[in-house]
């Protein structure tokens, strides 16, 4: 079954019999990847493979491995739907609602090159993508810049108490277990920020505790450019910082918390922008924003990253 936007055939899904005992989402799969090889033409425009045996059903890219081929377990993005919904239908309503398929098509996939030449074409699952776009919203109503103050109302918390007030510069916190693409997730999320019209071209910050990290995000940063629609810069120094920070628009920074202490010991770290239009993203955030007010760095708006050790967690979320 092949799913044609504008003539483009976006989409092809394959489906195997149910009362088949010798059916699986993984013959399946694989009839997908033959039909890659005798029909290369065909997917030179796919975006989103779906193989399922009419009752379980994963979603992948032309080049994930069958380990990255996932379910998508939730309709609307608030709850997870009910174990008793065959995967399909839930795949079907949650991802193929036009708005959520467009959406996933222009700002969820990305290409990136790991340094063998080869291009690996990388879609968000469900968690990534419901988390960046509540994370969007909740940037929206934080930042409430001009025309955004009409549409975006009180902020939510996941626990069920109060959330954020309209222009009250707190975006919220993203929370992750291990090996659930958080930095794909940040690039999606810087993605999104950047492309919406209602920032106005904004400058976004991601700030690490280790030059490792800071390595690392900016490679994966650097890979998906594209998205960005510019390439990142990573600051060398303080002075370096307060260089690239010092523009009236646009801009992807990297940088350690470190680089944001003042000179010498006892001196205030000078204002850097009036602009409420930077975006301040946090990664690790446990380790070094906790013990600002209320948990917050004192930043135009900010959205924190945070891996724990079990699946357990609190505060505000997008899931």
């Amino acid at each position: 079954m092949a799913l044609f936007v504008n003539g483009l055939p976006l989409v092809t899904i394959e489906l195997k019999n149910a009362a088949d005992e010798n059916a699986t989402i993984w013959t399946a799969f694989q009839q997908l990847q033959t039909y890659r090889s005798e029909l290369p033409g065909f997917f030179a425009f796919n975006t989103v493979l779906v193989a399922s045996d009419g009752v379980e059903a994963r979603v992948g890219t032309l080049t994930a491995g069958r380990e990255w081929w996932k379910p998508w377990r939730t309709i609307g993005g608030q709850e997870l739907a009910p174990s008793a919904m065959p995967e399909l239908e839930v795949l079907l309503r949650g991802l193929f609602d036009k708005q959520r398929l467009l959406e996933l098509i222009r700002h969820f996939v990305v290409f990136e090159d790991d340094g063998s030449g080869k291009l690996a074409k990388k879609m968000a699952g469900y968690h990534q993508f419901h988390a960046v776009n509540h994370a969007l919203a909740e940037t929206l109503r934080a930042v409430e810049l001009s025309g955004g103050a009409d549409r975006i109302g009180e902020g939510r918390y996941e626990t069920g108490a109060a959330g954020g007030s309209p222009g009250d510069r707190r975006i919220g916190v993203v929370w992750h277990t291990q090996g659930s693409g958080k930095s794909l997730t940040m690039a999606f999320y810087a993605g999104r920020v950047i492309r919406e019209p209602l920032m106005g071209n904004p400058t976004l910050v991601v700030l690490t505790d280790r030059n490792d990290l800071d390595d690392q995000l900016f490679g994966t940063f650097s890979r998906c450019q594209e998205l960005l629609r510019q390439p990142p810069a990573q600051a060398d120094s303080r002075s370096d910082l307060r260089e690239l920070l010092a523009v009236e628009a646009g801009g992807v920074v990297f940088t350690t918390i470190q680089k944001f202490l003042p000179d010498e010991k006892g001196d205030r770290h000078p204002v850097l922008s009036e602009r409420r239009n930077i975006v301040v993203i946090a990664d690790e955030a446990h380790r070094s924003q906790y013990d600002f007010i209320d948990g917050f760095a004192s930043a135009t708006c900010g959205t924190r990253c945070r891996t724990p050790r079990s699946s357990a967690s609190l505060g505000r979320r997008s899931s």
